[in-house]
């Protein structure tokens, strides 16, 4: 019987620096602009990014559902790779694992994002459209903020 959890993989080539890639996780007034999957608004971010610090994300998707996420971090490597716990406000006993890789390339950063230990595939699933219409939002936010430097 295999009793290895589900897991997705998301590898996105994103042109910024992985210096401003990173912020874009860990710098609460960054974190409200792009997370969530759809236009809604992001209504709180927190982020205390060293090992044992914790994270939270309140948003809304456009359905008017309100969405609570939290974790702790149990990796930080500067501009190089988070590592932390996931956890909704409403299923507490079904806590996840997110790991995101910062890699420089010529065109910017690789991200490779992983998401594990899902308690199953349709939880899997769901967070793949919502992670997916989040990186959207992302890569918008850097191309915008890489277009300011310039």
């Amino acid at each position: 019987m295999n009793n290895e959890k589900p897991s997705l993989t998301i590898v996105r080539r994103i042109k910024a620096p992985p210096a401003r890639v990173y912020a874009a996780w860990t710098r609460p007034e960054l974190m409200a602009r792009w997370w969530g999957p759809d236009g809604g608004p992001v209504l709180s971010t927190e982020a205390d990014p060293r090992v044992g610090g914790r994270f939270r994300v309140v948003f809304q998707t456009l359905d008017g559902e309100t969405h609570d996420c939290s974790g702790e971090y149990q990796e930080v490597e500067l501009d190089r790779k988070l590592v932390f716990t996931w956890q909704w406000v409403t299923l507490p006993e079904r806590q996840s694992l997110v790991s995101i890789r910062f890699r420089p390339i010529e065109e910017g950063t690789e991200l490779t994002f992983t998401h594990s230990q899902f308690f199953d595939e349709a939880a899997r699933d769901g967070h793949r459209v919502g992670w997916t219409g989040s990186f959207e939002k992302l890569e918008a936010l850097l191309a915008e903020l890489e277009s300011a430097q310039t």
